[in-house]
């Protein structure tokens, strides 16, 4: 698992996501919404602990909660840090999160990923 990219695509305008093609071949593909629950900061990491989510997985509304509408999580902008990650500046003002490509390695969304954590757990 090499968590050095060899290609990235941010689709910044069609919102689509990000797209990550692996030195080793692997291909990732991130939806925003995703990356947002996943945001590696102190903050988000915290809270996710605290309501025992995966990263990438949405806050559920606790039954009787009153369903508030929200815009999807997007990025206004994203830059690259260095040669280890990039950042976003997401629609809700948030910007904290330093998504290394370590980090979107270990949590790709993608079922071969997803059932080799399972299978690790």
């Amino acid at each position: 698992m090499s968590p050095d990219p060899k290609s990235v695509k941010v689709h910044l305008t069609t919102g689509e996501g990000v797209t990550i093609e692996w030195k080793d071949g692997h291909l990732s593909t991130y939806p925003f919404p995703f990356l947002r629950d996943a945001c590696p900061c102190a903050l988000c990491d915290e809270e996710r602990t605290k309501s025992s989510r995966e990263p990438g997985q949405p806050i559920e509304a606790k039954p009787g909660e009153l369903h508030m509408f929200k815009a999807a999580a997007k990025p206004v902008s994203a830059e690259g840090v260095g040669k280890y990650a990039i950042r976003f500046k997401w629609n809700d003002g948030h910007e904290l999160g330093i998504y290394s490509w370590q980090w979107l390695r270990q949590i790709c969304p993608c079922e071969e990923c997803r059932l080799s954590r399972t299978a690790h757990k």
